[in-house]
Parts: structure tokens; C-alpha cells; sequence
């Protein structure tokens, strides 16, 4: 199974972005990952929310194939505590996908469109992150997912 973490919009901040790298990079020894980042939508300013969403929803599902599985990182979706994430990941690996999305919208959420074509929603917190935040906070419990399966110390310092 390859997971695809697809994200609005650039990681302006150069330690998140090594962060980022350096969990994409761990992830790598278990699994085949894929960081998948949509360009900013131009003149935003011109658009309404709705607007915004519905272009950035274009954008995503423009990004999978037939036989994906997507998951958004949604503020209304399930919660898990990492060992039952990790469960969750084995249940998808068990299933034989071959490609797990996850995505994170941008400032406004997704598009109904994308909403649609989803097969679930998964939530860090009930608190908001910043989404270049939450890249970071997915690809870290990603690899943690990994370690637990994998009875690992990581999950226990």
C-alpha cells in the first residue's frame, strides 16, 4: 500500500519543512509515502469561499485514481488515540488498497464535491492547527502508526 498525503498551499517555514522531511524520510523503512502539495490558488481575494473550496476541491480530486481510498483530515471526523490509529492503518493495509489519501483542505474546508468522493474523515483534535501545522502533526503519527505496528520503542519516549 503507498499512502499519498496530499496539502494545500507551500510549508513557508524551513524547520517545519525539515521536520516534514525528516518524518517522510522514517516513513520510507515501512512504508511507500508520498507528499503531494497543490500550489496556493492565485487571487484568492476574488473569490468567495465557496469559490475558493470548489477550485481547490477541482485541484484534489484531480490528484487520485479510480481505485483510491480517500480520507480527509477534518475537524469533524473520527478521533483516534495513535494506537488505535495505527489499528486503523492495519485494518486499510489489511484490506489491500493500494493507495490510501489522506488530504488537508484549505482555510475553508473541502468542496462538496470532495466530501463526495470521500470514504471517511479523521480529525487530530477538536482544537484548529495551522495546515502547514498539521502536516507535520500527520506525517509524525504516520511513522508512529508504524512504529506501534511494528512494537518499536518510539511510541514510549
Amino acid at each position: 500500500m503507498t499512502i499519498k498525503l496530499i496539502a494545500i498551499g507551500k510549508t513557508d517555514s524551513a524547520p517545519l519543512k525539515q521536520l516534514i522531511a525528516d518524518y517522510e524520510n522514517r516513513l520510507g523503512h515501512y512504508i511507500k509515502f508520498e507528499l503531494d502539495i497543490i500550489p496556493d490558488i492565485k487571487n484568492v481575494k476574488n473569490l468567495s469561499e465557496v469559490q475558493q473550496k470548489e477550485k481547490e476541491g477541482e485541484l484534489i480530486l484531480k490528484k487520485l485514481i479510480a481505485t483510491d481510498v480517500l480520507v480527509l483530515l477534518d475537524e469533524n471526523g473520527k478521533q483516534y488515540d495513535s494506537v488505535g490509529f495505527s489499528n486503523y492503518l492495519q485494518k486499510k493495509m489489511n484490506s489491500g488498497m493500494k493507495q490510501l489519501v489522506l488530504a488537508i483542505g484549505g482555510p475553508y474546508g473541502f468542496s462538496d464535491a470532495v466530501y463526495a468522493k470521500s470514504q471517511g474523515k479523521i480529525s487530530l483534535s477538536k482544537m484548529t492547527f495551522s495546515h502547514q501545522m498539521v502536516r507535520l502533526f500527520v506525517v509524525e503519527q504516520l511513522y508512529r502508526a508504524f512504529t506501534i505496528l511494528r512494537n518499536e520503542p518510539y511510541h514510549h519516549r
